[in-house]
């Protein structure tokens, strides 16, 4: 049977439309501008699939939006895992909640997945930043 994951969900307010939010997010070649910390660069790759540098090396990047309820699931996979982070935009009044949860993968010990949790607060402050401006 295989062991359950730590899990986390990270969520922010928005002020700006879940319209907006959901186009945002849905296209990867934004990430780069609120993924600071761990996204170097995007590009197009194939069948729906992008490449992708970050602070550890080289990936792939696949989303699986679903405008109608707000989902942008997507899955990263790279030499040493593969994984998927469940992502929503939801209306928050005149403004849209994110909300991500992300399952601490098996190649990630406590510590590193702490870290990366605390990361994910200042890239999620980025993407705030970015969508209210």
């Amino acid at each position: 049977m295989k062991k359950i994951a730590r899990s986390k969900i990270k969520y922010i307010d928005i002020q700006a439309t879940p319209e907006k939010t959901f186009a945002f997010l849905a296209d990867p070649m934004n990430w780069p501008k609120y993924a600071v910390v761990n996204l170097r660069s995007v590009f197009p790759g194939s069948n729906g699939w992008y490449k992708a540098v970050t602070k550890f090396g080289e990936g792939e990047l696949k989303v699986a939006p679903i405008k109608e309820f707000g989902l942008l699931d997507h899955t990263w996979k790279d030499p040493q895992a593969t994984w998927t982070v469940y992502s929503r935009v939801v209306p928050n009044g005149s403004g849209s909640t994110v909300m991500m949860t992300l399952f601490q993968p098996p190649i990630m010990n406590d510590d590193q997945f702490d870290r990366a949790m605390e990361e994910m607060d200042i890239e999620m402050a980025k993407l705030k930043e970015i969508l209210e401006s």
